[in-house]
């Protein structure tokens, strides 16, 4: 098979959770666990670090991986989802796997896949921990990809469990309460594995105490951290996970980083590991800034970075996915000086932008639809003045569609 070939048949053989929601969960550990053995334990040949949150894990973890890229290892770095290229989560040192590995371990392994109709993330899975292990890298970064307590990633037994800010989403599948999730989250903590926990947040604390408690493991609340580091990676928000990056490195045992590395590695993360969509500016005149935020925590805290920009006019291009509680995020979204272009994210999941338009409109979001996020952002860029602002977001795929 090709690359593209052996890519489609991995998202056909059963569905996928970002594009298809629900239906492509799978709570257990017993299929990763079953190809896991079947691989011959690759997790057990190189360190890791595991990272679990609502919101700020990806960031988090491309920020693990350039500091210790800086720091001189070699740095295997598996996060999802991928924006352009399914390759984008699976790297080492900032590079790609190529696609012929992933041609290859797809077709090698086919016959066990079919047999025990493997999902899609556990074959990625698989096939990161497979390839970091063949590459020899020092230190894996890997982050969850849904959860963390039945997560696909939770066979490993890292230096050091990370656990980012808990907020209200997939609340299918995670629970209905702060606590509920945070438990979910608080899964990878292992027996006697240090715990750095980004935020103190007061209905989930006790939960990473006790569980922290359970397993004999030190809790570390990175928010005590009065360091100044700064990252490449803009927005004020950044600067929680920035925290929890510091607090990790400088907790994981035998490890000695410096402090002028750390902040090189901090300034150097997009250079190191090419992470996009995280306040990213895409052109200037007018000025155009993405970002995958797509909860109600995560837009929060892009809309008040939103409100620190100057500009004459705002233009919002949106698009989100069908199961998104639509009450709980279009009330952040500026009312005045801004126009709207609703646009459908081009995957199943997607939100039809009529639908888009017609709760945003209750909310006294005004603007038009479009055919595609592309045609929504060229007629943003069109009306814009250049000193207007364009914003494109709400949903990962969204972003995904212009970067």
């Amino acid at each position: 098979m090709t690359y593209q070939e052996t890519v489609d048949w991995m998202f056909a053989q059963l569905p996928m959770y970002q594009r298809d929601g629900k239906s492509a969960f799978k709570p257990k550990l017993a299929n990763i666990m079953a190809l896991d053995d079947h691989l011959g334990h690759p997790h057990t040949k190189f360190k890791s670090i595991h990272v679990a949150g609502t919101n700020g894990k990806g960031s988090t973890s491309h920020m693990l991986a350039s500091v210790l890229q800086e720091a001189g290892f070699k740095v295997g770095l598996y996060t999802s989802p991928h924006l352009r290229d399914f390759r984008e989560r699976i790297k080492v040192n900032g590079e790609m796997i190529p696609e012929s590995a992933v041609v290859d371990f797809i077709t090698t392994h086919m016959e066990f896949f079919r047999e025990h109709r493997c999902s899609f993330f556990e074959m990625t899975v698989g096939m990161a921990f497979d390839y970091f292990a063949q590459r020899e890298v020092d230190f894996a970064v890997i982050e969850v990809g849904l959860g963390g307590r039945l997560d696909s990633t939770n066979i490993i037994t890292p230096e050091i469990s990370v656990i980012t800010n808990i907020g209200m989403d997939h609340m299918d599948m995670l629970g209905d309460t702060l606590e509920m999730i945070a438990a979910e989250k608080a899964g990878i903590i292992k027996h006697r594995v240090p715990v750095v926990v980004s935020e103190y947040q007061p209905e989930t604390w006790p939960v990473f105490e006790e569980k922290a408690k359970s397993e004999e493991s030190e809790l570390i609340l990175a928010a005590s951290l009065d360091d100044s580091f700064t990252s490449d990676l803009k927005g004020k928000y950044q600067s929680k996970n920035i925290r929890a990056v510091v607090a990790a490195i400088r907790a994981i045992k035998g490890l000695h980083v410096d402090a002028e590395v750390i902040k090189n590695g901090l300034s150097r993360t997009v250079e190191h590991t090419g992470l996009l969509g995280r306040w990213q500016q895409l052109r200037k005149d007018p000025k155009v800034i993405c970002d995958t935020a797509h909860n109600r925590e995560g837009l929060s805290l892009v809309m008040e970075q939103l409100r620190e920009e100057e500009f004459a006019q705002l233009h919002m291009v949106i698009g989100v996915v069908k199961d998104k509680d639509l009450d709980l995020i279009l009330p952040l979204f500026p009312v005045e000086n801004v126009k709207y272009y609703f646009a459908k994210p081009d995957i199943p999941r997607g939100l039809d932008a009529r639908l888009l338009k017609e709760k945003a409109a209750q909310y006294h979001l005004e603007g038009n639809v479009y055919s595609s996020v592309t045609a929504a952002l060229e007629e943003a860029c069109r009306q814009a003045a250049t000193n207007d602002l364009v914003f494109v977001g709400g949903s990962t795929f969204t972003v995904a569609e212009i970067v």
